[in-house]
């Protein structure tokens, strides 16, 4: 399923939750056969089926690129990556906008900081997040700030991220994800830009 979402216009220091493609995986989806695939052999009796194959992965986080420039224009950005998972994700999208950067008649320059979230303790969820890393986020100050992360749960770890960050006010912030989780405790937080594989 394919739903496509109108973007919204939007004030300067603000946070905007749009979402731009929503495929979803039904619980009863059975996946692709193994025998379409090649894959390593040492997962050979471990996988049973495919969910995603790696190629829409690619193409997906091409259009997400694309989008993402649209939204953006002629901004420079922040990306402000997710460890440890979001690592692969923020790489192929970065190199994703930085060759349509290449290619079109605009360039967008991007700086990309890493930041790690921690809000488990001996897989306890802990009342309050730390964020771990990152330049000085001060500088994000009057910034474009793109936010890149592979999975969004409930939501509620990216909204304690999205209300220490809008402290330093930046200009705008969007939130890009592989991945969104069909969970039965969501906080009402979507990203703005993902691939949303439930």
């Amino acid at each position: 399923m394919l739903i496509v979402y109108q973007l919204h216009n939007v004030k300067p220091h603000e946070v905007f939750l749009t979402v731009l493609f929503d495929i979803q995986i039904s619980d009863n989806w059975p996946g692709y056969s193994l025998d379409l695939f090649t894959y390593p052999q040492h997962y050979y009796g471990d996988l049973e089926y495919v969910l995603i194959p790696h190629g829409i992965i690619v193409d997906r986080t091409e259009r997400l690129a694309k989008d993402i420039m649209q939204d953006i224009g002629d901004n420079d950005i922040v990306v402000l990556c997710v460890l440890k998972g979001g690592y692969k994700f923020c790489a192929d999208l970065v190199e994703h906008i930085k060759n349509l950067s290449r290619n079109s008649e605009r360039f967008i320059s991007m700086k990309v900081d890493f930041v790690r979230l921690k809000s488990y303790h001996n897989d306890q969820s802990m009342q309050d997040m730390q964020i771990i890393g990152g330049d000085d986020l001060s500088k994000l100050t009057g910034k474009n700030v793109l936010i890149v992360e592979d999975i969004v749960g409930t939501g509620r770890t990216m909204k304690v991220l999205l209300n220490n960050i809008e402290k330093y006010k930046p200009k705008m912030i969007k939130v890009a994800s592989l991945l969104v989780k069909r969970t039965s405790r969501p906080d009402g937080y979507r990203p703005d830009s993902h691939m949303c594989y439930q």
